[in-house]
């Protein structure tokens, strides 16, 4: 048995070489369709998702180490006496 191929229709506002589809076909071509539109919406979420993770990790070390900073200050008396007398660059 050969094995099955689309028919074509040539009725008015067809085209001859256009195959012709049941309105099963139908429905399982545009099921198919939004499965793949959404397989792609999915991959890019997740890109998506993996770059903010990326960027959020990037920022607690760079608050780690700023807090860190901040305490260190705080604990050798504050500001350095020398430049609490300075005058300011916009004067």
């Amino acid at each position: 048995m050969p094995p099955a191929v689309p028919r074509y229709n040539a009725h008015p506002g067809h085209s001859p070489n256009q195959p012709t589809y049941s309105m099963n076909d139908e429905r399982l071509i545009n099921i198919e369709e939004k499965i793949t539109f959404q397989e792609d919406l999915i991959e890019e979420l997740n890109k998506t998702v993996y770059q903010q993770q990326q960027k959020l990790e990037r920022l607690e070390r760079m608050y780690v180490a700023l807090a860190g900073q901040v305490r260190s200050i705080a604990e050798s008396g504050g500001e350095d006496k020398s430049l609490a007398n300075e005058r300011p660059p916009h004067y």
